[in-house]
């Protein structure tokens, strides 16, 4: 009886069982991981969701319904987005103090961490503006001198028009943007707080926006220097011509009464 040789391995059948055990790993965590960090998420949005309903319940559904649909003191939330909470609340505005043409901004009583769970909630309700990623806001890369057109443009007729603010009818009012956070200057575009009409993409574009806040935040640095000379407070109108009337007619009735009593010097005389 013939001896049978033994058979030897061939020199890649190690490189191909390595090969085969790695993509039975790759196959596996492919199809285990992200369900598991998918499944994850969804338990933190649900604990945020539930987290801000109970703040909601608390702070808010007495003036906006206990479900968000809105009553005669306060409007629907629903579809408003957690953009617009977060604008709303992080400034101080909500919860109102008290009621009036317009809600001022004031000091903020809840914390970031508090604010995301209302905006987790609120989202909840109904599809709205996202809060912005900071990508979307930061003026790096803008074009100051375009948002500056943009502005004057769009907004000028009732912030002034490097965004000082003014009086508009009814007790009401355009804000200064001095100092207020390029997230939040965002945001007002975005959802159009009280009596600003909303900017959506479709009607102004993300780099428009960036442009505009960069504009803003140029024309209100404290590096920027008039080159007018004396601002007035760079109000406009309203500051000069309360000027004009103030020192322009005083200095008027002031060289009328020397004129006056120099003639009536003169007739004596």
């Amino acid at each position: 009886m013939k001896k049978l040789s033994a058979r030897r391995r061939h020199p890649l059948a190690a490189v191909v069982v390595l090969l085969f055990a790695l993509a039975v790993t790759g196959g596996l965590y492919a199809a285990f991981a992200p369900a598991d960090t998918a499944k994850a998420d969804d338990s933190a949005q649900s604990l945020a969701i539930e987290e801000g309903k109970k703040l909601y319940s608390v702070g808010c559904a007495s003036c906006h319904g206990t479900g968000g649909q809105g009553t005669s003191d306060g409007p629907s939330l629903i579809g408003v987005g957690a953009a617009a909470v977060d604008f709303q609340v992080a400034t101080g505005r909500m919860p109102l103090q008290q009621q009036g043409a317009q809600a001022p901004r004031k000091k903020v009583i809840y914390s970031q961490a508090e604010i995301d769970q209302l905006g987790a909630y609120i989202a909840s309700l109904g599809a709205g503006p996202a809060v912005p990623s900071k990508s979307q806001y930061s003026p790096d890369g803008a074009d100051i001198a375009k948002g500056g057109e943009l502005f004057r443009t769009n907004c000028a007729q009732c912030h002034n028009f490097t965004g000082k603010g003014g009086a508009l009818s009814n007790g009401k009012y355009a804000p200064t943007l001095e100092g207020v956070k390029p997230k939040h200057i965002y945001e007002a575009m975005q959802t159009g707080p009280q009596n600003m009409p909303s900017f959506p993409d479709t009607t102004m574009s993300e780099k428009n926006k960036k442009d505009i806040i960069a504009y803003l935040g140029e024309v209100n640095s404290d590096k920027t220097k008039s080159p007018g000379g004396l601002e007035l407070g760079g109000l406009g109108p309203v500051s000069e011509g309360l000027f004009a009337w103030i020192f322009g007619l005083g200095a008027l009735v002031a060289v009328a009464i020397w004129v006056a009593a120099r003639t009536a010097k003169a007739k004596k005389s």
